[in-house]
């Protein structure tokens, strides 16, 4: 399927193989045994074929949290009154969340962006772009329409491009919107075969009473709007998010760029999901940092076919897993730049034996 609005973000291209060629060649004659690495010497060779370099560096690195509400939360599907969204920005703002603490640990900058909150915020630090108050109540009716759906998604590009501009070349994403785990789910079982119950987690803490009704609410909102499992922009328009949009556009947008963009978790992946059915190659940009602690979210890895690096039974939100994950990127980087290579240290090749 052709999305118009593709053109507006920019061509996203396949990996560089010569760089990942050479860099596993590189990492290949390092002073470890072969493949003793693990992971980080698959997000090494992942990270040069993203770059066109074979020893990238990250210096500049920006979370861009995407906030907006949700109109199912009139259903009752959330342990916390939306109140909560635009006092969490608040708090984003004021350095004091979760997110701010680690990407302080990681040298990263935390952009909030209002995609759609639905009350009116102002702040020097805030990032306004908001496409409207709030979804509709998607177990009701469609909860954007197909424009606002195309708005969202290119509003999260727009905000990736502008960071281009500044010099960022890693991105990681953060999402606020009370609610936001129902629109999830119920994303990823518009796209997929994974039935409500499976994909319905307790979000900020629901009873088990609380869990039943939001799969039924969940169910009601896939029936009531029939979203089109082979298109998902109607998926994102009848079921998802404003900042899941917006999120889906920060991951193309940083694909285009030929930027990696780390997927934090549960929101995260159900709009990672969303950019792969609309560009398959988005994928190979994506780093999967977690598996977090809500119920859907390692069969939404499933499908989108991509590894956590990390199982810290997280299920914060905001970004977190994701700025973690930033560390284990800067190992990376750094085993490729500064691990000397058998030649350099004057090691025989043939100590890996003597090394397992």
């Amino acid at each position: 399927m052709k999305y118009d609005f593709l053109e507006q973000i920019g061509e996203i291209s396949q990996l560089d193989t010569e760089a990942m060629a050479a860099a596993q060649a590189h990492i290949a004659n390092l002073t470890v045994p072969p493949g003793s690495l693990g992971k980080l010497e698959k997000l090494a060779v992942q990270l040069a074929g993203i770059t066109g370099e074979v020893k990238p560096t990250f210096t500049k690195r920006e979370v861009i949290i995407m906030a907006a509400d949700h109109g199912v939360c009139e259903e009752g599907v959330s342990a916390f009154p939306q109140e909560v969204t635009p006092q969490m920005i608040h708090n984003f703002l004021a350095g004091g969340a979760a997110v701010n603490v680690l990407a302080r640990h990681a040298d990263a900058e935390v952009v909030c962006v209002d995609i759609g909150v639905m009350s009116d915020l102002s702040h020097p630090n805030l990032l306004s772009r908001k496409i409207r108050y709030g979804t509709a109540n998607m177990a009701k009716g469609p909860a954007m329409t197909h424009d606002e759906a195309i708005q969202s998604i290119l509003t999260g590009a727009e905000v990736v491009q502008e960071a281009v501009q500044r010099g960022v070349r890693l991105f990681v994403t953060g999402e606020m919107g009370i609610g936001n785990t129902t629109a999830s789910a119920a994303v990823m079982c518009a796209l997929s075969n994974i039935e409500v119950k499976d994909a319905v987690g307790r979000g900020t803490g629901l009873d088990d009473a609380k869990l039943l009704h939001k799969i039924k609410i969940v169910e009601q909102a896939l029936r009531v709007n029939s979203p089109d499992a082979a298109d998902p922009l109607d998926v994102l328009a009848k079921v998802g998010g404003l900042e899941i949009g917006g999120l889906v556009g920060v991951i193309l947008g940083a694909a285009a760029n030929r930027c990696p963009v780390v997927i934090d978790g549960f929101i995260s992946s159900a709009a990672a999901l969303i950019a792969k059915m609309i560009s398959p190659v988005a994928s190979e940009y994506m780093v999967v940092s977690h598996v977090s602690h809500e119920q859907g979210h390692r069969l939404l890895l499933e499908q989108l076919d991509l590894s956590p690096v990390l199982h810290l039974d997280m299920r914060i939100g905001e970004g977190t897993g994701g700025v973690i994950c930033l560390h284990l990127i800067d190992a990376a980087c750094r085993i490729v730049s500064e691990m000397a290579t058998f030649e350099s240290a004057g090691i025989s090749s043939g100590a890996q034996e003597n090394n397992e």
